[in-house]
């Protein structure tokens, strides 16, 4: 890949609401040959090699803080990682402090997870050092939109007209809104599906179909994401039980029956299994849920290395 044609400008990355059809497909594209790179017996490429990164995790992650680390590493970067049981937030720390410091500690770039929905864009305002955004309250969880759009395209080609199927709780969801722009963005036409509670007619304004009916909602679909219920994040209950919430809305063998041949069943993890969807299809061959895991790593190694040259050149060469 010959670096000199990326035309990207942002130093962070903070949701997708705002970024360009064009820009995503830049990500993704990048994206596409960093894979290239994943399985080969010498992973690392010299690009980030002296520069810092700080995972900033103040809120629980498995996937993604793994992801980001691997990602990181393999472009040569030295990763720290901070979690918010260990940093000094526990303490009485400001987030503007904290941030600071790891300034002042010659840190290059910071990822950062918080529960607060705009916590990365306060900080982008902040610090002169780019902020990713792994995910911030129910705002956006962009790196998990362009792995997932990175994953449909992978399975499904071009998007333009194809129909995705999001369901489950998409009220409390970064993940679903980030989905939403960049499918949408990329020509997709999405279907939001699940409780009238957990999925309001007001996600129409987002440009997207609202349906209520599991049936409708899936048998068209080219692809079915489903979402855990963020128990996390409700303050009252927004169904009578997870018992009646599987019964109407979970995905199991029998009502798999209803996708057409060739659909594919994402989901963003962690999966609640025998929740929303049954053991048996999270681990069937329409499943691509690990192989999105895998494609977090190669949409990652893009967006740290775009954010980084776009903060200040890179020294290490980039031959993939």
């Amino acid at each position: 890949m010959e670096t000199e044609t990326v035309n990207w400008t942002r130093k962070h990355l903070i949701g997708l609401e705002d970024l360009s059809r064009q820009e995503i497909e830049l990500i993704l594209s990048m994206a596409r040959s960093f894979k290239s790179t994943i399985d080969r017996s010498r992973k690392k490429l010299p690009a980030l090699r002296g520069k810092t990164i700080v995972n900033l995790f103040l809120e629980p992650s498995t996937r993604t803080r793994v992801a980001f680390e691997v990602s990181a590493k393999r472009l040569s970067a030295d990763v720290i990682t901070i979690l918010g049981a260990t940093s000094s937030q526990v303490k009485g720390e400001t987030l503007k402090d904290t941030a600071l410091n790891i300034e002042a500690l010659s840190a290059d770039m910071i990822i950062m997870r918080h529960s607060a929905a705009g916590a990365p864009l306060y900080l982008s305002r902040i610090v002169d050092i780019p902020i990713i955004n792994a995910g911030d309250g129910a705002h956006e969880h962009p790196t998990q939109g362009l792995l997932d759009a990175f994953t449909l395209m992978e399975h499904l080609g071009s998007l333009e007209g194809k129909r995705i199927t999001i369901l489950g709780d998409i009220m409390f969801s970064r993940v679903a809104r980030s989905n939403i722009w960049a499918l949408t963005k990329l020509g997709a036409s999405v279907c939001l599906a699940g409780p009238t509670t957990l999925v309001p007619d007001a996600f129409r304004e987002m440009g997207v179909e609202v349906c209520h009916n599991l049936r409708e909602a899936v048998t068209d679909a080219d692809a079915v994401m489903l979402l855990r219920i963020q128990m996390e994040r409700q303050s009252a209950g927004h169904f009578p039980s997870l018992g009646e919430y599987t019964s109407m809305y979970g995905l199991n063998k029998s009502r798999s029956a209803w996708l057409k041949p060739g659909a594919i069943i994402m989901h963003p993890g962690p999966i609640n299994r025998g929740v929303e969807i049954d053991s048996d299809l999270a681990d069937s061959d329409r499943s691509v849920i690990l192989n999105q895991v895998t494609n977090g790593i190669a949409v990652r190694m893009a967006v740290l290395y775009l954010c980084m040259a776009a903060s200040e050149p890179v020294s290490g060469e980039l031959s993939l």
